[in-house]
């Protein structure tokens, strides 16, 4: 499309946005009651949506309106989606615009450009990894490709939102913006091609965008991985002395989330309520952004996205429904083991159902720079085949010969390469008018990317599902899999679900499709906190493909304090949320505290071996009297039991052990034997050896620092609570 010249208005707003009912504060927690319904009697149906206009008229220049509220809030204002986008690239960027140039940077394979092949004050070459891996997973390659094939309306987003970046950073100039990034080479007018890259980099997170040593390090038998100098007298590989340490993790960030809809059935005054408490970083590009929305008479809504989502809302709430979600167990990626042609003696064929395919290559460039002012080009070549990219993690995924003696190799196949619907998605939740429409937008879309979604309607209706992308193994497939006693020790043993390489059974088709999904709809309440979908409502427990995640297992002890929270009261009131995310209540510390207490004053002084050493475990005792059960920044002791709670995780001491048929109350009560006193004494050493009062608050022993200009402490402390 043509692109206009953009016209801003700012003006600022002293007070918070009225007309909807919510508390936020700076841990990115939410917690909603949505509105009554209005006095007059609503129609057995609505009529159809209100017209969303999407780009600005030919030949006018994008507008939006930005209010900030005393706290730094931004409110955009606009008259299409357009302008819309404008408004909150402008916002965005006023706020955070070195986290997404750095990561525009990051996914357009453009780091060892401009800082060279490492990390800072390493030689890690990572960067290189970065872009090479990137270039593999052809990210940009796809924005391009499939930009002319988006919605109007995710065009409309992203044209705006590149615009309005790109306005603040003409009027504010490069030298004038953030101290981090002031000035710097890499800060430059971004593009909507940019935009999308970036959105497909950010969906890989929780998958392959993990494994970019792996697929680094993958070449055939014998060959060597290390990168090329395409021109200049050096003709050898260049040297990076890259490994990879184990099958990578793809959580490694821990990201999670807490997240209650709360039907009329459970609701104090009828009316649905939500509790939205997302766990991500609190610095970075996963950290959440808060701002609202507005189109009049089109679009209204209020919440938080992350860095770079153009224009829509991720979690939040409108005039009819409130929405939230949390990290996903569902797995967004599975690996195959392909074996290997025997009759091709480089290794660069397969077989599937008896037949040998021939792997497909990639060649890519980067230019890294040297100096100032001085770069060399290197080059790389990466392999694909029918089920995603070649990986490689030495001692136990191989490109070659395995412990069973096959020759095999193993590829990475992420329901998220590509994600085209992730505007479309979000843009269709911020507009549900009631829970039909919401669910809806889930049979039309997967965009989601790696997450569980719960969401309550004026009416009091609650609705979970997970709406993540998950690889679309047939039903077929999967009871194969289930049942191939190989496969599963393998996944056992990896972590990550691998599946056989050798039969186009195994093939994906795209992902899992909604009415495959877990799903559940009551007037009482769903939640999620990072556990799998079955136990949303314990009353009705799901079970359905393993790709989604386990079932009849442990919960996690924040799953527990959830589901304890919600039973303690027949009814609960919007205090009864907001006390929730506030208490800092500890579940375990409700469990074990009394007997542990009781375990310890009769140890007294009589010490505990621990190795060679015999340990008093007293001050821990005299720590744990004074606790006050919370992890709240006043709370002496506090510290003192989180890291016995570290130890206790490590060998649990139940006297009831986990039943799936009970799996709420299990395992419970504290077997307080020797191991118990052992771990005590483990913790409060710990504690001590790091020159800590076991007694001491939690505020006393984490904190923020401020840093001086050249790095050292400033004795400025922020303390922190319950992390």
């Amino acid at each position: 499309m043509e692109y206009r010249n953009p016209v801003f208005r700012l003006s600022l707003m002293a007070a918070a946005i009225v007309g909807l009912s919510a508390c936020f504060d700076s841990d990115s927690k939410l917690a909603v009651e949505v509105p009554e319904p209005p006095a007059t009697e609503q129609p057995e149906s609505l009529p159809p949506q209100p017209e969303l206009a999407t780009f600005a008229p030919e030949g006018q220049a994008l507008t939006a309106q930005i209010n900030w509220t005393d706290y730094g809030v931004p409110y955009v204002k606009a008259d299409n989606l357009e302008s819309l986008g404008f408004g909150v690239g402008y916002a965005f960027a006023n706020d955070n615009i070195c986290i997404l140039a750095d990561q525009i940077v990051r996914f357009n394979s453009k780091r060892s450009l401009y800082f060279g092949p490492h990390t800072p004050g390493t030689t890690d070459n990572a960067n290189l990894v970065n872009d090479f891996g990137y270039l593999a997973l052809g990210i940009r390659d796809n924005a391009e490709q499939h930009f002319e094939d988006l919605s109007d309306e995710a065009k409309a987003l992203l044209n705006g939102y590149a615009e309005g970046y790109n306005e603040y950073l003409a009027r504010t100039g490069s030298a004038n913006i953030d101290p981090g990034c002031a000035g710097q080479p890499w800060v430059q007018p971004i593009t909507p091609m940019d935009l999308l890259t970036f959105s497909q980099g950010v969906a890989l997170l929780p998958g392959a965008a993990n494994f970019v040593q792996t697929m680094f390090i993958a070449a055939p038998p014998g060959q060597s991985f290390e990168p090329m100098p395409v021109a200049g007298a050096v003709a050898e590989p260049v040297k990076t002395n890259i490994s990879v340490r184990g099958i990578p993790d793809p959580n490694p960030t821990e990201a999670g989330s807490n997240g209650w809809a709360i039907g009329k059935d459970k609701s104090a005054s009828g009316k649905g309520m939500l509790l939205a408490n997302p766990h991500f970083p609190h610095t970075g590009n996963q950290r959440f952004w808060q701002f609202g929305i507005e189109v009049p008479g089109s679009l209204k809504v209020v919440g938080g996205s992350l860095s770079g989502m153009p224009g829509i809302v991720n979690i939040g709430f409108n005039e009819n429904v409130g929405w939230t979600h949390t990290f996903s167990t569902a797995e967004h990626f599975v690996l195959h083991r392909l074996k290997l042609n025997p009759d091709d003696t480089a290794g660069t064929s397969y077989m599937v159902d008896g037949e040998p395919v021939a792997m497909t290559t990639k060649t890519h460039q980067i230019q890294v720079a040297t100096g100032p002012g001085s770069f060399v080009t290197l080059e790389k070549t990466s392999y694909h085949t029918q089920f995603g990219p070649v990986i490689v993690v030495p001692g136990q995924l191989p490109w070659g010969t395995d412990f069973t003696g096959d020759a095999v190799a193993y590829t990475i196949n992420d329901a998220n390469l590509p994600n085209f619907d992730i505007f479309d998605h979000w843009l269709g939740l911020n507009r549900a008018r009631n829970m039909d429409e919401y669910k809806a937008v889930f049979e039309q879309e997967t965009g989601i990317v790696f997450n569980n979604a719960m969401a309550v309607d004026k009416d009091g209706n609650a609705f979970y599902t997970d709406g993540s992308s998950v690889p679309n193994l047939s039903p077929d497939a999967v009871e194969a899999w289930q049942n191939d006693l190989f496969h599963q020790r393998l996944s056992d043993a990896a972590g990550l679900p691998i599946v056989p390489g050798d039969s186009a059974l195994f093939m994906t088709d795209g992902k899992i499709p909604f009415e495959r999904a877990p799903q559940l709809e009551r007037t009482d309440f769903v939640q999620n906190s990072n556990n799998s979908y079955w136990l949303s409502n314990p009353a009705a427990p799901l079970e359905l493909s393993p790709l989604f995640g386990p079932t009849g297992v442990e919960q996690s002890y924040r799953s527990r304090m959830g589901q304890k929270l919600l039973a303690e009261k027949e009814t609960l009131a919007k205090d009864d949320l907001v006390a929730a995310l506030t208490d800092n209540r500890n579940f375990l510390g409700e469990e074990l505290l009394e007997p542990l207490l009781a375990a310890c004053t009769a140890q007294g002084v009589q010490p505990v071996l621990v190795g060679d050493e015999l340990v008093s475990i007293k001050p821990a005792c005299d720590a744990l009297v004074l606790w006050d059960g919370t992890m709240n920044k006043a709370s002496a002791g506090g510290m003192m039991f989180r890291e016995f709670a570290i130890e206790f995780g490590k060998d649990p001491q139940w006297q009831v052990a986990f039943n799936p048929a009970d799996p709420t109350n299990t395992p419970r009560e504290l077997d307080a034997n020797s191991i118990v006193m052992r771990q005590l004494a483990v913790a409060q050493q710990r504690i001590v050896e790091a020159g800590l009062d076991p007694a001491a608050t939690l505020a006393d022993v984490q904190f923020v620092e401020r840093s001086l200009p050249d790095g050292s402490p400033s004795g400025n402390r922020l303390p922190w609570g319950a992390p």
